[in-house]
């Protein structure tokens, strides 16, 4: 059974007359009564008494018209959810991120998103772009904010509107802390802690120059946070993104700008060719038109 056939169905059973059914159908009455006869066919029983005045329903045309009815107010009420119910859209949308300023503005984007679509839900995973990278190979996360430099062969996105500075944090007391900015030369004989990425290491490598070879470095660290903490108790002095210290309290940690100035991109990212739910699907093209 068809769809449009059923309404045909319905709207003769409520006009009782197949010609004025046909007239508010738009079509023509002999179309219309061959499409009645080839449902009666389908289905081997007969759904109308056919009288001199008026059609009414034999008992197999009332159940019809009940499930008839059920059917159609079903499909109609599925297309307006597929279609026009943009507000009932929802579902968990996870995002991988690192503590970079860049979240600032992730932070704005999910605020209009909620603001559009209120049952949606967040998941927030926090680490440095090669694991959120990772993750989403993974089908793990389904959105990336990650810090270049990163290999973005198999992935869509859209580069952020803002750049990172990066800087090095301190204690309050510490004698660079009276600098404006920090050289490779003040540096060099220091304890640092470095990010664990091999490619922004390599970045740092050539913003020291010739120094980088003779650093002393005492920790990496995948999280600015934690390095903070060893800051703090004076073990060393951590190489970090301006963002990734915005909420500290500066009576208890600094940050000092590199100089010369290093600064780096962050993208908002997203596997190709990989299935998403619609929340994830609608989120993507928010941050496209954004």
């Amino acid at each position: 059974m068809e769809l449009r056939v059923l309404r045909y169905f319905l709207m003769v059973a409520r006009e009782e007359s197949i010609t004025r059914a046909a007239e508010i159908l738009h079509i023509t009455q002999p179309t219309l009564s061959r499409q009645l006869s080839q449902l009666e066919e389908e289905l081997g029983v007969k759904l109308f008494e056919r009288g001199a005045r008026r059609i009414t329903l034999t008992n197999e045309g009332i159940l019809l018209r009940r499930r008839a009815e059920e059917l159609t107010l079903l499909a109609d009420k599925t297309e307006k959810e597929l279609t026009s119910q943009e507000g009932c859209v929802e579902g968990r949308i996870s995002i991988g991120c690192g503590e970079i300023g860049a979240v600032e503005r992730l932070a704005g984007i999910c605020q209009a998103f909620h603001a559009q679509y209120p049952r949606v839900r967040f998941d927030l995973f926090t680490a440095n772009a090669d694991l959120v990278r990772e993750q989403m190979d993974k089908g793990l996360i389904d959105i990336g904010l990650l810090l270049e430099p990163v290999d973005m062969d198999k992935y869509g996105y859209i580069r952020m509107d803002m750049r990172e500075e990066w800087g090095v944090l301190m204690r309050p007391e510490d004698p660079l802390a009276v600098h404006e900015s920090v050289t490779a030369d003040d540096l060099a004989p220091l304890p640092l802690i470095l990010p664990r990425r091999g490619s922004v290491q390599n970045e740092l490598a050539g913003w020291f120059g010739p120094a980088y070879d003779r650093l002393h470095v005492l920790f990496t660290s995948n999280l600015s946070t934690n390095s903070a903490f060893m800051v703090q108790k004076g073990l060393g002095y951590s190489l970090v993104i301006r963002g990734s210290v915005s909420f500290w309290d500066k009576s208890q940690i600094v940050f000092r700008p590199l100089s010369p100035s290093l600064r780096a991109t962050s993208v908002l990212a997203w596997k190709r060719h990989q299935p998403f739910a619609p929340a994830a699907e609608r989120f993507i093209e928010f941050i496209r038109r954004s």
